[in-house]
């Protein structure tokens, strides 16, 4: 190789290592005076825009790379990890069965299916439980209540006078929200800022008048209360904003959740709930009153969202198994400690046969409040099939005037 060729290969070389350095960003000038022949005395180099990209690629393929790492900011996923199975077998093993109703109670367990869960149907205008699928769960002490806590909010804010149906709350700059909107989508922000406004205490007094914290059942052995805390949560948990809007803090059985929503399905009568377990139970089964609530003026102020809920929101799942009969409803998902929660608690509002129905769910990424919805709108279809909600003939009287419910005189 000719010293002219060696010249030229090394001026090439540090045009490359110029680009690179431009590349990276670094300055840097060439004097090609060194390498040039004797002849010239002083020698430019000038490149034309093709020649320059011509070049560049030529660096970018044949040079050592220079790797210059760019932080930028990425969305990392955050999968939740579940140690709890969705699904379980044999559970309603143990359950008693003696006094509860067999159609009610087949529709419940046809509905759960292999679902770890559990199922509670209720006559609202009495309190009976009429079924009560795996009991051992329906009768623990409870789950956080997740997003079902927004119907004690909801009551709480609506006695309080601080808004009705269509009271618009400000979420943000540009977003707004009322009641009935915010409760079929089961809006956090929205109850969130009900809570704040609220304040613990009046919160904490009205779920404690709806039967949170406190026994539900009446002589039900077995029987656990949840947990409802004395004193506010601590801000680094959300404080009383994640309370109204997740249950934070809060432990609520489905007892608890049935009896509540068993006064709003009859007007404001909060019950005590009985599970009859015997035949002779139910033919002497008497009502119990725990205590009457001020419900009947903000029913019509609650029941649209409820029934928004099944119509377009967290619960429409419900109507893709039953549409015949209007459902009123809330969804509730969240989780804790590896497990995941699924509320859905609903009424049939209609003239007869009128049911509560609780479905509580608890596993992992299966398990959620739209799934327990889907499983109430099973349970629905079932006890539509066989005639439930169709008023049956009324028993034979004596000539007191008085019903014998078939008992001989």
């Amino acid at each position: 190789m000719s010293k002219r060729d060696r010249s030229i290969i090394r001026i090439a070389l540090i045009v490359v290592f110029a680009l690179l350095l431009q590349e990276s960003g670094i300055a840097a000038s060439v004097n090609t005076r060194s390498l040039t022949s004797r002849k010239s005395k002083s020698q430019k180099i000038s490149e034309g825009q093709h020649a320059r990209r011509r070049m560049s690629r030529l660096a970018r393929s044949r040079a050592p790379r220079l790797h210059v790492v760019r932080r930028r900011g990425r969305r990392h996923r955050y999968y939740e990890r579940f140690y709890m199975s969705s699904f379980a077998q044999d559970i309603s093993e143990g359950d008693l069965t003696s006094g509860e109703d067999p159609v009610v109670r087949q529709a419940a367990v046809d509905a759960l299916g292999n679902m770890n869960g559990t199922v509670v149907a209720i006559e609202p205008t009495s309190g009976r439980i009429l079924a009560m699928v795996n009991q051992k769960l329906a009768l623990s002490s409870g789950a956080q209540p997740c997003s079902t806590i927004k119907l004690s909010v909801a009551l709480a804010a609506l006695s309080e006078g601080l808004i009705d149906k269509n009271t618009e709350v400000a979420l943000g700059r540009r977003s707004r929200m009322n009641l009935t909107e915010a409760l079929a989508h089961s809006n956090n922000a929205y109850f969130e800022a009900l809570g704040r406004q609220l304040g613990f205490d009046k919160v904490s007094y009205y779920a404690h008048q709806y039967g949170l914290g406190e026994m539900a059942g009446y002589n039900i052995a077995g029987e656990q209360v949840g947990i409802y805390p004395d004193a506010e949560i601590p801000s680094t948990l959300g404080g009383v904003g994640k309370m109204c809007s997740f249950g934070e803090g809060i432990s609520m059985t489905p007892l608890q959740l049935g009896a509540l929503v068993s006064a709003i399905a009859n007007g404001g009568t909060l019950y005590y709930l009985q599970h009859p377990a015997t035949p002779e139970d139910v033919a002497s089964f008497q009502p119990r009153v725990k205590r009457h609530l001020d419900l009947a003026p903000l029913i019509p102020e609650i029941s649209d969202g409820m029934a928004g809920a099944v119509l377009y929101g967290t619960a429409r799942h419900l109507r893709v198994n039953f549409n015949e009969e209007s459902i009123l409803g809330k969804t509730g998902t969240c989780s804790r400690a590896g497990t995941r929660y699924g509320w859905f608690a609903s009424y049939a509002n209609t003239d007869v046969g009128r049911i509560v129905t609780v479905v509580f769910l608890q596993g992992g990424r299966p398990t959620y409040g739209p799934k327990a919805a889907e499983i109430a709108g099973h349970m629905y279809r079932n006890l539509y099939d066989h005639n439930f909600f169709i008023a049956k003939p009324l028993a034979p009287t004596n000539s007191a005037g008085v019903q014998t419910l078939g008992v001989p005189q």
